[in-house]
């Protein structure tokens, strides 16, 4: 089954910053919407629902 891409809202129009992601009820995919050949990386949802926890409170962010 074809996944159903969509850009992310932090992506700005013109900028490097172009993330697409794919949900479905167990796996979300990433990939860069200017280079859509390149692959994609693939993470189950607990995987996922870390990965935006630590990115929301900040654990993410450069020092």
């Amino acid at each position: 089954m074809e996944r159903e891409w969509r850009k992310s809202t932090r992506s700005s129009a013109g900028g490097p910053e172009c993330v697409e992601i794919a949900l479905d009820a167990v796996r979300t995919g990433v990939r860069d919407s200017k280079n859509r050949t390149a692959g994609e990386l693939d993470f189950g949802s607990a995987q996922w629902s870390r990965f935006l926890g630590s990115a929301k409170n900040g654990a993410l962010d450069p020092r």
